[in-house]
C-alpha cells in the first residue's frame, strides 16, 4: 500500500481544514438546491467572521470605497463571504455544477474570437478573475465541447489545497499548479492550438499596477504568455444571478497584445467593470493590497 504524501502546514492550518472538511462532508449529502445556500449561510455568518475574511472584506472595501457607510460595507462583506461560500461548495459538487449549467448559453464578442482562433489552430488564453464563480465559464464552454486546460495558483493552507486542487483537477483539460514545472506545462498545452484559463487578480510577484485605484502587485505571466505563444486572450466571468444559483456567462472582447503591463491594465480594467456592476460578487477576502514590507 502506498503511502499518502507529507503535507507541511502549520497546526492551525490542520484544524481550519479539519473543520472545512467535516464542513463540507456534512453539506455534501444535502440536495445541490439545498447545500450550496448553505454554504453561503455558514461562511456569511460563522467561518465568514471567525476566520476574518469577513474583517479583511471590510477593511479593503474601506479602502476602495471610503466614502461608504459602515454598514453598507458590512452587508457588502457578508454578501461577499456568501458568494464565496456558494462558489466553494459548487466546485467540489462540480458534476451536479455542470448539470445545472446544462443550457447556460455564452455570450458575449469574445465567442466569434474563440472560434477563428480555433480554426487558426492559435492558443486562446481565457483570463477571469475570483468573480462570481471563476469556473462556471469553464464548465460552459467544456459542455459546448472544447478542453480547457488551466493554471491555477495553490492555497496557503497546504491540507486544504490538497483536496480543494482536485475540484479543478477532476473534469476538463489538463490543470497545472503555478511554478516552474506548472506553468510549462500549460504552456506546452496552449502551443499549437490549445486552450487554457488562468485568474489574474491575486497579489502576486510581479509589477505593481493599479486595481480599482491602488497599486497591486500583479503578475505578468497571462500577458508574457500570450506574447510568446501569440495566444487570443480573452476575458470570461460566471456572474451569479439573483437567485444565487444560476449564472450569466460573457466571453468578452480579446485583449489587444501590446506591452504586458499595458496588458494586464486592460485586463484589470475588465474585471474593475464587472465588481462595479456586482461588487458582491468579487472575492474582497483577499489580500490583493499588501503593504511592502516595512511600509
Amino acid at each position: 500500500m502506498t503511502p499518502e504524501p507529507t503535507i507541511e502546514g502549520s497546526k492551525s492550518d490542520w484544524f481550519a481544514d479539519r473543520a472545512l472538511r467535516g464542513l463540507i462532508s456534512t453539506l455534501m449529502r444535502l440536495p445541490y438546491e439545498t447545500r450550496v445556500p448553505m454554504m453561503g449561510s455558514a461562511l456569511r455568518r460563522a467561518i465568514g467572521p471567525l476566520s476574518g475574511y469577513t474583517k479583511r472584506a471590510e477593511e479593503n472595501l474601506a479602502l476602495i470605497y471610503p466614502d461608504m457607510g459602515v454598514i453598507d460595507r458590512r452587508q457588502l462583506a457578508q454578501a461577499c463571504c456568501d458568494n464565496f461560500g456558494r462558489t466553494i461548495i459548487e466546485n467540489y459538487s462540480w458534476q451536479e455544477f455542470g448539470q445545472k449549467l446544462a443550457g447556460t448559453k455564452a455570450s458575449g464578442a469574445g465567442l466569434d474570437a474563440i472560434e477563428a482562433a480555433i480554426a487558426q489552430q492559435r492558443p486562446v488564453i481565457f483570463v477571469t478573475g475570483h468573480f462570481g464563480n471563476h469556473e462556471a465559464p469553464r464548465q460552459v464552454l467544456t459542455a459546448m465541447g472544447h478542453s480547457i486546460g488551466g493554471l491555477y495558483r495553490p492555497m496557503q493552507n497546504a491540507y486544504f489545497n490538497d483536496h480543494y486542487a482536485k475540484t479543478m483537477t477532476s473534469w476538463g483539460g489538463p490543470v497545472f499548479a503555478q511554478g516552474r514545472r506548472g506553468t510549462m506545462g500549460f504552456v506546452r498545452h496552449l502551443r499549437g492550438g490549445g486552450l487554457g484559463t488562468l485568474l489574474y487578480d491575486v497579489s502576486a510577484p510581479g509589477e505593481i499596477i493599479p486595481f480599482m485605484g491602488h497599486p497591486a502587485r500583479t503578475s505578468m505571466s497571462a500577458a508574457e504568455i500570450a506574447l510568446k505563444l501569440d495566444a487570443v486572450v480573452i476575458p470570461y466571468f460566471g456572474i451569479r444571478r439573483d437567485d444565487g444559483v444560476s449564472f450569466k456567462v460573457e466571453c468578452e472582447a480579446p485583449i489587444p497584445h501590446a506591452a504586458p503591463r499595458d496588458m494586464m491594465i486592460a485586463m484589470n480594467a475588465r474585471l474593475e467593470a464587472q465588481i462595479a456592476r456586482n461588487p458582491a460578487q468579487w472575492f474582497w477576502v483577499h489580500r490583493r493590497w499588501k503593504k511592502p514590507k516595512g511600509g
